[in-house]
C-alpha cells in the first residue's frame, strides 16, 4: 500500500503561505479552535485526490478554492497542493512504480482550470483517480470519515454497503476500470453499427461519383476535340487566304509590270516620234531646194514661155507649204494639247492619291482598333461560353446526384419501414406472454415495499434505541452546554463593561467628543487614526446641553468653494467614514491609498490641506509630514475599541437567544425521554413484523423473476431497436427532404442550355465578324501600298508629259517662225 508522508499546501484557501504538514507513523491529528483551517486540511486532501464538485469544497464553483485576500493580504491567482506518498513497496500503478516516492500535485489559476501532475508529469484526473482508488481511497472514499458519516455507513443499504467492501478488499479500481471499459465496449459497438451504414451509403456515394467522374472526363474530351476541331477550320481558312492573299498579290505584280512595259514602249514611240519630227524641217527644207533647183532647170529650159507657168506653179507649191507647214502647226498643238491633258489627268489622280493617303493612316487606325475590339470581344465572348459551359455541366451533375440521393433515400426509408414493423410485430408477439413480467413487477413491488418497511422499521428502531440513549443523557448535555453558555455570556458582558469604562475615560469636558458620532468601516480604522488623530477627542462646537462651549472644539463651516481634488483620482476618506458634518472639509481632503509606495509617490502631487492615509495608519501630508505604517495611535485604538464593543454586544445578544434556547431544549428532552422508551417497544414490533413479509415477498421474486427474466431481456432489445430505428427514419427523412429542397431549388437546365446555344451562336457571328475586320485591315494596307507605288509612277509621268509639251512648243515656235 502507498502511505501518506506530507501534503504542501499553498494559497489553498486560508493557506496563503506554504505550509507542510507532516503525516507520521501512527496517529496524526490536527488540533484546533474553530476557523483554524482544520477541515480546510482535509479538503484539500479530497481536492488534491480529484474532487471535482465544487460543492464538496463548500463553495459555488472550483476557483473559490484560491485565496480570496483579506483586509491586510491581497489575493492569490494560483492554489496547488501536493501529496507526498511512499512507494517503497512499488505498489503504484506500472507507469508510475520507477520511484521510491510520489509527488502527486493538483494546481489551479483563474480562468484557467486545474492541472494534475505525478511526479512532474502532466497527467489526467483520471489517472489520478484510478491510482487512490488502487489503494482502496478516494476523494469519496469512505475512508475520509466527515461528520455523519458512521451513521450513514451503519443505515446504509446492502448496495451501499457492497461499495464499502468493495473499497476494504481494494477492488474500487478494478470496477472503476470495468465500467470505462464497458462504456468504451458499447461506444465502439455503437460506432461500428453505425458505420456499416455510412459503408452502404459511401459505397453508393462512390458508385455516383465515378459516373460523374466518367461524364465529366468524357465531357473534356469532347471539348477538346471540338476545340481542335475547330482550331483547324481556322488554320484552314486563314490558310486559304494567305494563299489568296499571296496569289492576288502576284496578279497585281505582274499587272504592274505589264503596265510599266507598255508605258516604256509608248513612251519609246513617243519618242521616235518627237525625233522624227526634229528631222522633218530640214527634209522639208532639202526638198523646197531640190523643187527651187528643179523649178529653175525647167524654167531654164523652157524659156521664157513658161514664166507664168512657172509663177503659177510656185504659188501652188508655196500654198501646198503652208498648208503643211498648218497641218504641222495643227500636230504640234495636238501633241500639247496632249501633254497638258495628260498632265492634268495625272495632277488629278494624285490628288485622289495623296488625298486617299491622308485619310489611309485613320482608316488604317480604326481598322485596327476594330481588329483588336474583335479579338478581345471574341476572347471575352469565348471565357463566358466556357464557363457557361461548365456551369451547366456542374449543374446537370448536381441534379443526377440529387436525384440518386432521394432514391437510396426512399428505398432506405422502405427498408426501415419493414424492419420496424417486423420489430413491433415480436414486441406484440412478446407483449401477449407478459403475465410473466406483471407477476414479476407486482412481487418485485411487494418485495421492495416489504424492504422499505423493514429499513423503515429498522431505521425507526434504531432512531428510537438513539432516541431512547440520546434523551437520558440530553438533560445533563443540554445543561451542561447551558452553563458552557452562561460562562460566555459572562465573559462577554466583562468584555462589555470594560470597553465601556475605557471609552467613557475622555477628555475633561462636558460635550461629548467628536469620535462618539463617528463609525468607520472595519478595517480603516488606523486609516481614520492618523487622518484626525487627537482631534478626534475635541467636542462638536454648539452641542452641550446647558454648559459653556468647549475651548477645544470643531465648528461648522460651509465646504471649500473650489477645492483641489486628490491627486490619482485616490478615493476620499469620506466612503469609509460617516460622521458629523463638521468633519467635512477635514474628511474630504484626505484619501486613501493602497500602500506606502503608492502614498510616498502621491506625497509631491497633494495641495495645501491635503493627507493620504493607507489602512495600516500610515500618513503623507501636503507639508512633508510623514507617519510610518504600523505607528499607534490613541484615536485608532479608541475606534478600534469602539467597533469592538459592537460585535461584542451584538455576540451577548446571540448568546442570551442561545441560552434561553438551551433551557428550553433541556426541558424538552425530559419530556421526550419516556416518549421514545415507547416508541422503542412498537418499533421492535415492526421490524419483526416486517422482516417476515420481506421473508415471504423474496420467495415470491425469485419465484417469478427466472421466467420474467427472458421476456424482459427480449423485450429491452426490441425497444432498444425501435428506437435505433426511429432515429435512423428521422436522420433518413430529415436527408431525404433536404435533397428534395435541394433538388427543387436547382434552376431549369433547357433554359440554360438553350441559352448557352444562342451564345455559341451569337459566338460565331462574333467570330465571323473578327474576320471580316481582319480582311478590311490587310485590305486597307495592300491598298496603302498600292497608292505608295502608283504615286511614284505618277510623278515619273508628270516629268515625261511635261519634257514632251516642252519639245512641242519649241516645235511650235520653229514652225511660226
Amino acid at each position: 500500500m502507498l502511505n501518506f508522508k506530507k501534503i504542501r499546501v499553498s494559497g489553498f484557501k486560508s493557506f496563503v503561505d506554504p505550509t507542510d504538514l507532516f503525516i507520521e507513523p501512527g496517529l496524526t491529528g490536527v488540533v484546533g479552535p474553530n476557523g483554524c483551517g482544520k477541515s480546510n486540511v482535509v479538503e484539500a486532501l479530497k481536492w488534491v485526490m480529484g474532487e471535482t464538485s465544487a460543492k464538496q469544497m463548500r463553495g459555488s464553483e472550483m476557483e473559490d478554492v484560491i485565496f480570496s485576500g483579506t483586509a491586510d493580504r491581497p489575493s492569490r491567482n494560483i492554489a496547488e497542493v501536493v501529496l507526498t506518498l511512499d512507494n517503497s513497496g512499488r505498489q503504484a500503478p506500472p507507469q508510475f512504480n520507477d520511484a521510491d516516492e510520489l509527488e502527486v500535485s493538483r494546481r489551479i489559476e483563474r480562468d484557467k482550470g486545474s492541472l494534475y501532475r505525478i511526479n512532474g508529469k502532466d497527467v489526467r484526473a483520471r489517472d489520478v483517480q484510478l491510482l487512490f482508488a488502487d489503494q482502496a481511497t478516494g476523494a469519496r472514499s469512505t475512508a475520509l470519515v466527515s461528520q455523519g458519516r458512521i451513521g450513514t455507513v451503519i443505515n446504509a443499504k446492502p448496495a451501499q454497503r457492497r461499495l464499502l467492501l468493495e473499497e476494504a478488499a481494494g477492488i474500487t479500481g478494478l470496477h472503476s476500470r470495468r465500467h470505462e471499459a464497458e462504456l468504451r465496449l458499447k461506444g465502439a459497438e455503437t460506432n461500428l453499427e453505425r458505420l456499416d451504414d455510412i459503408l452502404v451509403t459511401l459505397d453508393a456515394q462512390m458508385q455516383n461519383l465515378k459516373k460523374q467522374a466518367r461524364q465529366a472526363t468524357r465531357y473534356r474530351n469532347l471539348s477538346d476535340h471540338i476545340r481542335k476541331a475547330e482550331a483547324t477550320l481556322f488554320h484552314l481558312l486563314w490558310q486559304g487566304a494567305e494563299t489568296t492573299r499571296d496569289e492576288a498579290r502576284v496578279a497585281m505584280a505582274a499587272a504592274e509590270t505589264a503596265v510599266n512595259e507598255l508605258t516604256g514602249l509608248a513612251a519609246q514611240a513617243t519618242t521616235r516620234q518627237a525625233q522624227a519630227a526634229e528631222g522633218l524641217p530640214e527634209l522639208r527644207q532639202a526638198e523646197a531646194e531640190a523643187a527651187a533647183e528643179l523649178q529653175r532647170l525647167t524654167l531654164a529650159r523652157e524659156g521664157l514661155d513658161a514664166e507664168e507657168a512657172r509663177v503659177t506653179q510656185a504659188m501652188a507649191e508655196t500654198n501646198e507649204r503652208l498648208a503643211q507647214t498648218g497641218r504641222d502647226t495643227e500636230r504640234e498643238r495636238a501633241l500639247v494639247a496632249d501633254a497638258d491633258e495628260a498632265a492634268g489627268r495625272l495632277t488629278d489622280e494624285r490628288g485622289a492619291i495623296e488625298a486617299a493617303q491622308t485619310r489611309e493612316t485613320q482608316d488604317l487606325a480604326e481598322a485596327a482598333e476594330a481588329r483588336a475590339g474583335a479579338d478581345a470581344e471574341v476572347a471575352d465572348f469565348d471565357r463566358q461560353v466556357e464557363i457557361r459551359t461548365n456551369d451547366l455541366a456542374a449543374a446537370e451533375a448536381r441534379r443526377n446526384a440529387l436525384t440518386q440521393r432521394v432514391g437510396e433515400l426512399s428505398l432506405r426509408l422502405g427498408r426501415l419501414a419493414e424492419r420496424e414493423a417486423e420489430a413491433r410485430r415480436q414486441q406484440a408477439d412478446l407483449e401477449t406472454r407478459s403475465a410473466d413480467l406483471v407477476d414479476l413487477a407486482e412481487a418485485d413491488a411487494r418485495a421492495e415495499i416489504a424492504r422499505n418497511q423493514l429499513e423503515a422499521a429498522r431505521q425507526a428502531l434504531a432512531a428510537a434505541e438513539t432516541a431512547r440513549a440520546e434523551t437520558d443523557a440530553a438533560a445533563e448535555e443540554t445543561a451542561q452546554a447551558a452553563r458552557q453558555q452562561a460562562t460566555a455570556l459572562t465573559a462577554l458582558e466583562t468584555e462589555i463593561r470594560t470597553l465601556e469604562r475605557v471609552l467613557a475615560s475622555g477628555p475633561e469636558t462636558d460635550l461629548p467628543p467628536v469620535l462618539e458620532r463617528i463609525t468607520v468601516d472595519k478595517g480603516f480604522e488606523d486609516a481614520l487614526g492618523a487622518a484626525l488623530g487627537d482631534d478626534l477627542s475635541a467636542p462638536e462646537a454648539g452641542t452641550g446641553d446647558n454648559g459653556p462651549a468647549a475651548e477645544i472644539a470643531w465648528r461648522s463651516l460651509a465646504p471649500l468653494a473650489g477645492a483641489a481634488a486628490l491627486p490619482g483620482g485616490v478615493q476620499p476618506l469620506t466612503q469609509v467614514v460617516r460622521g458629523p458634518a463638521v468633519l467635512a472639509r477635514r474628511l474630504a481632503q484626505v484619501g486613501i491609498v493602497a500602500d506606502a509606495a503608492e502614498g510616498a509617490r502621491l506625497q509631491s502631487d497633494l495641495q495645501p490641506g491635503q493627507r493620504l492615509v493607507s489602512p495600516a495608519g500610515g500618513l503623507w501630508r501636503w507639508d512633508g509630514y510623514t507617519v510610518a505604517e504600523g505607528a499607534e495611535t490613541a484615536a485608532a485604538q479608541r475606534l478600534a475599541q469602539k467597533n469592538r464593543l459592537a460585535e461584542v454586544e451584538a455576540e451577548a445578544e446571540t448568546a442570551r437567544r442561545a441560552l434561553a434556547g438551551l433551557n428550553q431544549t433541556a426541558e424538552t428532552a425530559r419530556h421526550q425521554a419516556e416518549t421514545a422508551r415507547g416508541r422503542e417497544h412498537e418499533a421492535r414490533s415492526e421490524r419483526d413484523a416486517a422482516d417476515q413479509s420481506l421473508n415471504q415477498a423474496r420467495d415470491r421474486l425469485a419465484e417469478v423473476k427466472d421466467r420474467a427474466a427472458a421476456v424482459q431481456s427480449k423485450l429491452a432489445a426490441l425497444a432498444e431497436t425501435l428506437a435505433g430505428i426511429a432515429t435512423d427514419q428521422t436522420e433518413t427523412e430529415a436527408a431525404k427532404d433536404q435533397s428534395e429542397a435541394e433538388l427543387s431549388e436547382q434552376p431549369d437546365l433547357e433554359t440554360a442550355r438553350a441559352q448557352l446555344a444562342e451564345m455559341r451562336t451569337e459566338l460565331a457571328e462574333k467570330r465571323t465578324q473578327q474576320m471580316e475586320c481582319r480582311a478590311r485591315h490587310d485590305q486597307l494596307a495592300q491598298a496603302a501600298e498600292a497608292r505608295r507605288q502608283r504615286l511614284a509612277a505618277l510623278i515619273a509621268d508628270q516629268e515625261t508629259w511635261t519634257q514632251r509639251k516642252a519639245r512641242s512648243e519649241t516645235q511650235l515656235t520653229e514652225l511660226a517662225a
